[in-house]
């Protein structure tokens, strides 16, 4: 009986070493989660590894800053603020999102665009575009 017991500790134990010390293949992939809502506040390029970013001009001073929202049922929004109409009107535009390891995919209006995500934790989201065009967001 006390043999059994060693025997099935030994084999639990072999087990839990074995689940705990195995490699992820899922390299790219961060515990930050890409959900919520992301205001930009940079844009810019990256051009042979020289980033150039600048405040992003989009945002209306006095107003909130423009942002998309990432939600979990990979549908987004996209807000623009401006104050043409009426001062820090919003306007929105659905679609959808993807995330593939270091890569975020959106679709908005039938169009489809690819980012690498560079920097991912709970506070920014950078991407980077084929082109080099770099944007930060911050929650």
């Amino acid at each position: 009986m006390k043999t059994k017991s060693l025997l099935v500790a030994l084999v639990l134990s072999i087990g839990l070493l074995t689940v705990s010390c195995s490699s992820t293949d899922n390299a790219g992939d961060t515990i930050a989660p890409i959900v919520g809502k992301w205001g930009i506040v940079k844009i810019g390029t990256n051009n042979n590894g020289v980033e150039t970013l600048i405040d992003a001009p989009q945002n209306q001073s006095g107003c909130d800053h423009d942002f998309i929202n990432l939600k979990i049922d990979n549908t987004l929004t996209s807000g623009d603020y401006s104050s043409t109409l009426s001062p820090c009107a919003l306007s929105t535009i659905s679609g959808t999102y993807s995330k593939s390891g270091s890569q975020l995919t959106t679709v908005i209006n039938g169009a489809t665009t690819t980012y690498d995500i560079v920097n991912l934790t709970l506070s920014e989201l950078k991407l980077k575009q084929a082109n080099g065009a770099v944007s930060v967001y911050i929650r």
